[in-house]
């Protein structure tokens, strides 16, 4: 996702799941595994937080819009908005999910209108100069007290950079470090309230990733989580 130019993804659209899967198979599961780990993720730690309630629900760079029916149904959202500077990809995210909202980023509402924003592997995609900017559009679309759930690659992580190397949309990618995100969330007007790592053991190792949530605080996921807040 970029706000500047042709929108990247567009090249992307047609190849998405293809590409992304060939990613993914290294490690032993599809996207599916991965959105519902993150969302269920992102609903424990926003009831931490003191959102147990979710209505409104953000999808900050939707892509394809296949996070949708889980953030319905795993945080219990009654609407589900999501944001895209993809006009091909927002084009899938309709066709696959009619029930759903889709619109262009620019389009994202500035009320203070949502609960939860959720956002996957987006901001290694935007420019570093426009990521400032993005962050402000979050802060703006949530309603005071409202979190938001913001997922990244971690570049720490040698398996990530692997996996990232065998997917054609992001190879070319900037990513973030975990300071580099609170810091950028902080800056911006959200309060960085934990920062959790996930999806540590790939395919091979399957069997241990019961006790992931043990070491979630340890720097060594492919992902991590930094769950920020809305407060003034």
């Amino acid at each position: 996702m970029t706000e500047r130019g042709e929108p990247e993804f567009d090249a992307y659209a047609a190849e998405y799941d293809a590409s992304l899967a060939e990613g993914l198979r290294v490690t032993g599961a599809d996207k599916a595994y991965y959105a519902r780990e993150r969302i269920t993720w992102l609903r424990e730690s926003a009831a931490s937080a003191g959102v147990s309630r979710v209505d409104r629900v953000l999808d900050f760079g939707c892509g394809d819009g296949d996070a949708a029916p889980m953030l319905r149904s795993v945080l219990g959202a009654r609407e589900v908005v999501g944001v895209e500077v993809s006009p091909a990809m927002l084009a899938r995210a309709r066709a696959r999910h009619p029930w759903a909202r889709f619109e262009l980023v620019d389009a994202l509402p500035t009320l203070g209108a949502f609960d939860v924003a959720y956002c996957n592997g987006v901001f290694h995609h935007i420019a570093v100069a426009e990521r400032a900017a993005a962050v402000r559009r979050v802060h703006d679309a949530l309603r005071i007290g409202g979190v938001f759930g913001l997922w990244e690659n971690h570049p720490w992580n040698p398996g990530t950079r692997y996996v990232m190397s065998r997917v054609r949309f992001d190879r070319d990618a900037i990513m973030l470090s975990p300071p580099e995100t609170r810091r950028l969330l902080r800056a911006n007007g959200l309060r960085p309230l934990r920062t959790d790592h996930h999806f540590i053991f790939p395919g091979g190792l399957a069997v241990l990733r019961r006790v992931e949530r043990l070491l979630s605080r340890l720097p060594i996921g492919g992902q991590y989580q930094v769950l920020a807040r809305r407060e003034r």
